[in-house]
């Protein structure tokens, strides 16, 4: 494949669904487009601007091989159309949603890839998570320990091609740093032997 996938994975609340919509238009303009997950959850439910269908309608596409990658999580199937291989074989990066969780085979999958943890202090993060109104106290403090030991865990040993990125600022600035960070990733081409 000419392009690369470009796997963004977060805590819950890190601002991953705000930073993919700030930074969709302007990713386009830089060679990378910015793939929609198809999820199984009401189209009432809030969060990101994702394709939602019944847990039947998934099973029936996923049987049929209408995904690149898809995993279950948080008791709803996550999935990536094909769409994607067909836009990184032309030659676009496209970034994508993934699951912390299904890393390992993304990688597999897609041996180039750039993985980029997006981060928040956890400071700002508890406050997210609060304004939200999903969880309870205990809930998101039960979150915050989880998500410290699973980036821990990201950031040591064998994740060396591992990208961090900040998001504890303003939304303007992460979307600068993520397209930056892309830029300064971007394999370049091997010159032509003469």
């Amino acid at each position: 494949m000419k392009g690369r996938l470009i796997y963004l994975i977060g805590p819950s609340g890190s601002g991953k669904d705000s930073l993919l919509d700030a930074v969709r238009e302007t990713a386009a303009e830089h060679g990378c487009r910015v793939a929609r997950r198809v999820i199984t959850r009401s189209a009432e439910a809030r969060g990101e601007a994702a394709e939602s269908i019944s847990a039947d309608e998934f099973a029936r596409r996923e049987a049929q091989g209408d995904f690149a990658m898809s995993w279950y999580a948080n008791g709803l199937s996550y999935g990536i159309p094909r769409q994607v291989d067909d836009w990184l074989a032309a030659g676009d990066d496209v970034l994508v949603n993934g699951s912390r969780g299904y890393l390992p085979e993304a990688r597999r999958r897609y041996p180039h890839l750039l993985a980029v943890l997006l981060s928040v202090d956890d400071a700002v993060l508890r406050h997210r998570l609060h304004a939200r109104g999903r969880e309870s106290a205990e809930e998101i403090e039960a979150r915050l320990a989880r998500n410290a030991g699973f980036a821990d865990t990201l950031l040591a040993g064998e994740n060396d091609d591992l990208c961090h990125l900040d998001n504890s600022g303003s939304l303007s600035e992460t979307c600068q740093r993520l397209l930056r960070l892309i830029e300064e990733h971007r394999p370049h081409p091997l010159p032509d032997s003469a």
